[in-house]
């Protein structure tokens, strides 16, 4: 027997007339290319989408075809997001910071029919165009009149001004409804191996995963907050912040492309932004402007971090001299991507000095919805102790089951699971915390080595701002951990004195056995640590010592 609810399909769509319509007068805050302040409201994003479906029909976009997007965090952008999925289309965003190739081949993979550009990705779109030009067919640049770039596009390809087609459009456009699993977005990753592989989310995917986000235990959203994702949106959706804050009326404010420390500050300040989302990169160097300005935040009190470990030092910092908490979330491309928060249970709650830093390294609890498990190489399931530590697999409906263009459920292991690539360790009150990448955990003399945890404690040292440690073979115990740091500016390191900071720490068979003082380390696409160059470079640099 079937329930007797309403058969309303879950809508992208629906997610923003909502907001239209419940909180017409909530903000949507953007700083543009050319540093002024653009201001106006969910009920303006609703209305000007409505437009934009006319304008991506009349460049020939229909049902199921991919639009693509070149851009940075900004109302445009925004209203890209929902016109597109509205329309029953789909919005591939694509990270501008990819090598060219990469991006051309992304395109072409997608079958990008348009192209939506920010301006300072003119030189860019030049650049590609003639590897693009079977696919894409126009290209729009995010843009007024006045400010439109030089562009050379590739013969057949038509360039366009978006407040030039949205002015000449008409907002008669009705949203309709359908099959909830249609696609609605793509996002491709580059955290696998070869070239970069598509997730193809849907409607329903979308609109659950921005419902449990926005809960209490999780991003905790209201009314009354003012949200800045710093994580880009075109990194898997901006973890879902563009439509989280429309479902719950928050006022959303879109920093563009300037996040250096002090344009950081400046904006959260000036919004009066209540929490901040985004790697820890960007919270270092917020926390290096405010240290040498002596500035200081007067409304943020959250900021959550994922991507990679945020350190001890950050936590702790941003606790004590800014009174903000620094909570961990933990996900991927493959999982919409929010797969764990670390909101504190009960227990938790009370933790304060080393207890407390300690709890929030861990990346978090599971959201609803969702379930997950560590396994080992044989692929049994580990106890939740907090000490065994295996291959983490993750299940539920925001899920990926296959890469765009393979066959449904070719992702996934043959019982259901879906085997995110890394390890991890779940305490007995179920929060989870990743040890290692499974590429980059080092394996010597038989035993695992988290290099997580000793990058961690690396920067604790007070000379250091950066540390990556990778496993450099070896000629008796197969591998060993290199340590490679960045001193912080003004500073000098020495590296016996790093070594020191791990004494009582860790087993001594799990020390560094050398540290390197490198000028700068290499960052992905989206700010995390580019551990596969460093191997490569470093790989046998104990092999080369021995001979």
């Amino acid at each position: 027997m079937l329930g007797l609810m309403q058969p309303h399909p879950l809508m992208i769509s629906s997610i923003l007339t909502h907001a239209a319509r419940h909180h017409a007068k909530a903000e949507v805050i953007s700083r543009t290319h050319e540093g002024e302040t653009h201001r106006y409201t969910w009920a303006d994003v609703e209305r000007r989408s409505r437009r934009l479906v006319r304008v991506l029909q009349k460049l020939g976009v229909g049902a199921q075809d991919r639009v693509g997007t070149l851009a940075w965090n900004g109302y445009r952008h925004l209203e890209v997001y929902y016109a597109t999925p509205g329309m029953q289309a789909i919005c591939h965003t694509i990270n501008p910071r990819l090598h060219p190739d990469d991006i051309a081949y992304i395109v072409n993979h997608a079958q990008d029919k348009v192209l939506f550009v920010d301006t300072s990705f003119a030189p860019l779109v030049t650049a590609i165009a003639p590897h693009i030009k079977d696919n894409v067919r126009a290209v729009v640049m995010l843009s007024d009149a006045a400010n439109m770039p030089e562009v050379t596009l590739a013969p057949g390809m038509t360039l366009h001004c978006y407040d030039t087609l949205l002015d000449g459009s008409d907002d008669d456009h009705t949203w309709t409804s359908f099959d909830e699993n249609t696609a609605s977005a793509l996002c491709y990753t580059s955290g696998t191996t070869g070239r970069p592989k598509g997730v193809l989310y849907s409607h329903r995917s979308t609109t659950l995963h921005a419902m449990t986000i926005a809960m209490p235990d999780v991003m905790c959203m209201h009314a009354t907050s003012r949200i800045l994702p710093v994580v880009p949106m075109f990194h898997v959706n901006a973890w879902g912040i563009p439509y989280a804050t429309a479902m719950t009326g928050a006022a959303l404010v879109l920093p563009g492309r300037h996040l250096d420390g002090a344009s950081m500050a400046n904006i959260l300040n000036t919004e009066r932004v209540s929490m901040t989302c985004g790697v820890p990169t960007v919270w270092l160097g917020l926390l290096q402007h405010l240290r040498s300005s002596g500035e200081t935040l007067t409304a943020t009190k959250r900021i959550m971090t994922g991507g990679s470990a945020a350190p001890p030092l950050l936590i702790e910092a941003f606790r004590d001299e800014y009174n903000v908490i620094v909570e961990h979330g933990w996900g991927m491309t493959e999982l919409s991507p929010v797969g764990t928060y670390n909101a504190p249970k009960p227990d938790q709650a009370g933790l304060t000095g080393d207890e407390f830093v300690r709890h929030t390294l861990k990346q978090g609890r599971i959201l609803p919805g969702l379930d997950m498990k560590i396994v080992d190489g044989d692929g049994k399931e580990l106890p939740w102790d907090g000490v065994a530590f295996g291959d983490l697999m993750v299940r539920g409906p925001w899920v990926t089951s296959a890469y765009y263009g393979d066959e449904p459920g070719s992702a996934l292991e043959p019982d259901g699971w879906f085997a995110t690539g890394d390890v991890a360790t779940i305490d007995p009150d179920g929060f989870m915390e990743i040890t290692d990448r499974s590429k980059d955990v080092i394996k010597s003399g038989g035993e695992w080595i988290s290099s997580i945890t000793l990058e961690n404690i690396a920067v604790s040292h007070p000379d250091v701002a950066e540390a990556a440690v990778i496993a450099a073979r070896h000629p008796k115990w197969d591998e060993r951990p290199l340590l490679l740091v960045v001193a912080r500016p003004g500073h000098t390191v020495d590296p016996a004195s790093v070594l020191g900071v791990y004494e009582g720490k860790v087993a001594k068979w799990w020390l560094p056995d050398q540290v390197l003082v490198v000028a700068e380390l290499p960052h992905t696409a989206t700010g995390k640590l580019q551990k596969m160059t460093l191997r490569t470079q470093y790989r046998d640099h104990y092999m080369t010592e021995s001979a």
